[in-house]
């Protein structure tokens, strides 16, 4: 995301009534996204208590003397006491965020892209302090992670999806030979059913599958229209034909860690 508009975005986002703003040490957008909060808080629109805000423990710092380091450099950065959510980005072990739960630091920890086998290496873990609230992984009409959902709600744990409009494609990080999510006919013909937008039916059919939806944009316009994805539901059948639109799809691959021990998506999910 470009640095330059992303206050702005930020600060639109929040007068149109979004309060789960989800960041990352890695997205290097964390001080700009500070200064959003802190303009719309100083300005009356939100309490502190009203926004959500979520951070990420990358990869480099995972050793455990460095774990709260990172965090107080995003918090520093977002001008604020904590995260109400902190995620490792890449699967490792959970024990070494505790502390800064135990900080006060986050109000809760979780996780992101972790496959079922790693979820259960950790739920089985003897001496775990604190499940993870949360599994936060690439989740789409393409890729609509059913078993792992399944799974995920069965341990009471929530899936967040990102990418879930099939990400901003990013030549660094995702093939421009991939489809383009809402070019897809079949979403395309439901929107013109319900008269929304092809985004706004990808949207709906997470928030009905049960799983918090994360969704991007700099575009004012847009920023607007996806916060009315509660005004109209899906019926039965819509959900159906939507679930038939899945092939196990990523756009998001991080190849470069293919080699890594703790790659999570060699798994079936």
């Amino acid at each position: 995301v470009p640095n330059s508009k992303t206050t702005e975005a930020t600060k639109i986002a929040i007068e149109v009534g979004f309060r789960h703003i989800d960041c990352a040490y890695a997205y290097e957008v964390e001080e700009e996204v500070g200064l959003a909060i802190r303009s719309k808080i100083e300005d009356g629109t939100v309490k502190r208590e009203d926004i959500f805000c979520t951070s990420k423990l990358w990869s480099t710092f995972l050793r455990p003397e460095l774990v709260q380091s990172c965090l107080e450099r995003s918090l520093k950065k977002l001008h604020l006491d904590y995260v109400d959510l902190y995620l490792i980005h890449f699967p490792v072990a959970l024990k070494i965020m505790e502390k800064c739960k135990d900080a006060g630091l986050a109000k809760s920890i979780g996780v992101s892209n972790f496959n079922r086998r790693q979820l259960e290496m950790i739920l089985n873990k003897p001496g775990l302090k604190y499940k993870p609230v949360c599994n936060q992984v690439e989740c789409h009409v393409y890729h609509n992670q059913r078993k792992l959902l399944d799974f995920c709600k069965s341990k009471d744990i929530v899936l967040i999806a990102y990418s879930a409009l099939g990400t901003q494609r990013e030549k660094r990080w995702v093939d421009q030979s991939s489809p383009v999510l809402l070019d897809d006919p079949v979403l395309g013909a439901l929107a013109k059913k319900h008269k929304r937008s092809p985004a706004l039916i990808a949207l709906r059919y997470q928030l009905q599958r049960g799983v918090v939806v994360l969704a991007q944009s700099l575009k004012e316009n847009e920023i607007k229209e996806n916060i009315q994805v509660f005004d109209f539901a899906l019926t039965e059948e819509d959900m159906k034909v939507l679930d038939g639109l899945n092939r196990n799809f990523r756009y998001v691959t991080f190849n470069l860690m293919a080699d890594d021990p703790n790659y999570p998506f060699a798994d079936e999910y």
